[in-house]
């Protein structure tokens, strides 16, 4: 005999309907807030640059935040302070909307798995000294020289080179099942084993070797391009990357219940 709690004239109330769930809202640029507010600011200094500046003024923010191998060889006492800054502030620079947009797209791809491994005060560090470096090999390589070195691409040249330890992981499979920045930290032996990390290496040198005989890949083409703050920023991510990287967080793997569980 079943036991019935309705009542035996009334038919049993059906169950409510529960609307379905709204799936989870995607943003259309998914930036850690560090590297969203980098951008802002390398967008916000161009626009005051070209809108707001008069062209004396813009002269001068260039000489005072650009950066000019010349001022190395000239005794202190002969000119200002710039020199002490410049190697970092030069990097927030640009020189035309193509330059900062070129700039933009490729700190977008390559910084934010960089900046969501290392975090922000790291990924700060990071972009100071991958700065200086750029300029330091910039130097050596146009010692004394009056040009002026303005733009983020030694550091996105160093955001580049410290993916390649990361970024493409010797087990291919792991790229689509799981997030970037949690794959495992390759050796610099170990990333020059890998297939990947050498064949983009190639690609990125070539590039930049078309860059130094006067190829433009893109922009304008009458502006001189500094290949050799890339070179300098690359190895610096490339080779020092492990003194800025901290262990990944392991992935949450969700819990497993009864029903989850299959027999056969």
């Amino acid at each position: 005999m079943n036991e019935q709690t309705a009542e035996p004239n009334k038919a049993p109330e059906p169950p409510e309907v529960q609307p379905p769930a709204r799936p989870p809202r995607v943003p259309v640029f998914n930036l850690p807030p560090a590297l969203f507010f980098s951008l802002c600011l390398l967008v916000l200094i161009y626009a005051v640059q070209t809108l707001v500046l008069s062209d004396d003024a813009v002269s001068w923010l260039l000489f005072t935040f650009g950066f000019v191998p010349a001022r190395y060889v000239i005794p202190l006492s002969q000119q200002g302070w710039e020199l002490f800054w410049t190697p970092v502030t030069y990097s927030l620079l640009h020189g035309s909307v193509q330059h900062i947009v070129f700039n933009g797209f490729w700190l977008m791809a390559f910084g934010a798995p960089v900046v969501r491994r290392i975090g922000t005060l790291r990924f700060v560090l990071f972009w100071i000294l991958s700065s200086v470096a750029s300029a330091a090999v910039h130097t050596a390589l146009n010692w004394g020289d009056i040009s002026l070195l303005i733009g983020a691409s030694g550091v996105i040249s160093g955001l580049m080179g410290a993916a390649c330890r990361f970024a493409f992981p010797a087990d291919q499979r792991l790229m689509l099942s799981m997030p970037t920045h949690l794959n495992a930290r390759l050796s610099i032996f170990e990333a020059l084993k890998s297939r990947t990390v050498v064949i983009f290496m190639l690609l990125w040198l070539i590039g930049n070797a078309l860059i130094a005989v006067g190829i433009p890949l893109a922009g304008d083409s009458d502006q001189a391009i500094a290949w050799d703050a890339h070179i300098g920023g690359f190895v610096f991510g490339f080779l020092l990357f492990s003194l800025f990287d901290r262990a990944p967080r392991p992935p949450v793997e969700p819990a497993i219940t009864g029903k989850d569980i299959l027999q056969s």
